[in-house]
């Protein structure tokens, strides 16, 4: 029987990336951590990677897909790496969907991918994190962060990271996270949130906290300010329709996620360069 909670918390949260000391965390330690017991752990990972495995198949069945898998523009090993919040953290992301659609289509290429998105993460906390980031070396680096910043506390209240802070700071994580080796860039556009659906979230009503669509649209825009490419998440929120969200109305479904791995992947076929 699945347990909802668990299969929230397994999806959302990596206490290895919280921790960094405490990697290669047993999956016994990291069932302790979520309450439940290894067998059950594993059950749910595998769950969540089914899912993610189906989606990538259905994407590689679509015609366009195809044609945008031939003509990727990696190096043989190139290294991905994914920065952002909730929305990249997901263990159903967009990045995970793309990543299982690369490494089943394209081998040839032995790509390595690293997701070091953090669930909750500002950009004032990717900024920190920079150091980290720098260590790994990447080829290619895909950024979708904003939505944390974007939140207000209180009605209509202050935002948690105003807007120049917001770009100061993805300005600063471009500028300083690939180190000298200058690794290619794309900005992906926070995802935009079902106003109504947040409005009436316990969690949120309760915290004093909301989103509005008007904020996380004004700091997309902002993004092309900084250079580099940028991909639209809200195409992909509109492609799934009414499947877009989770109930909560901030974090998106699987639909969206699918949505939007398959616009990452036209924009690197069209020669991403950053």
């Amino acid at each position: 029987m699945n347990n909802p909670l668990l299969d929230k918390l397994v999806r959302f949260q990596h206490p290895d990336r919280v921790l960094p000391f405490a990697r290669g965390l047993s999956d016994q330690t990291m069932a302790s951590i979520f309450g439940t017991d290894e067998a059950s752990y594993r059950t749910t990972l595998e769950r969540l990677g089914s899912q993610v495995t189906r989606a990538a198949s259905e994407l590689a069945a679509d015609p366009d897909v195809r044609v945008d898998l031939a003509r990727m523009p990696f190096e043989v090993g190139a290294h991905i790496v994914a920065l952002g919040e909730s929305t990249t953290a997901d263990r159903l992301s967009w990045f995970e969907i793309l990543r299982a659609l690369l490494e089943r289509e394209r081998p040839e290429l032995q790509l390595r991918f690293d997701n070091l998105a953090v669930t909750g993460s500002t950009t004032t906390q990717a900024l920190a994190s920079v150091p980290a980031i720098r260590r790994q070396s990447a080829d290619w680096i895909l950024c979708l962060l904003g939505t944390n910043d974007s939140q207000r506390l209180g009605a209509p209240g202050a935002l948690l990271v105003s807007r120049p802070e917001s770009l100061r700071n993805l300005d600063e994580v471009r500028a300083q996270a690939s180190g000298e080796k200058k690794a290619h860039w794309i900005w992906i556009t926070p995802t935009p949130v079902d106003e109504a659906r947040v409005a009436q979230f316990p969690f949120f009503r309760g915290g004093g906290i909301s989103w509005a669509n008007a904020d996380i649209a004004a700091l997309s825009r902002s993004l092309s300010e900084l250079g580099g490419t940028v991909v639209d998440s809200a195409a992909a929120v509109a492609a799934a329709g009414v499947d877009a969200f989770e109930d909560d109305g901030i974090h998106v479904g699987i639909a969206t996620h699918s949505a939007l791995a398959s616009r990452v992947l036209h924009s690197l076929a069209l020669g991403a360069t950053g």
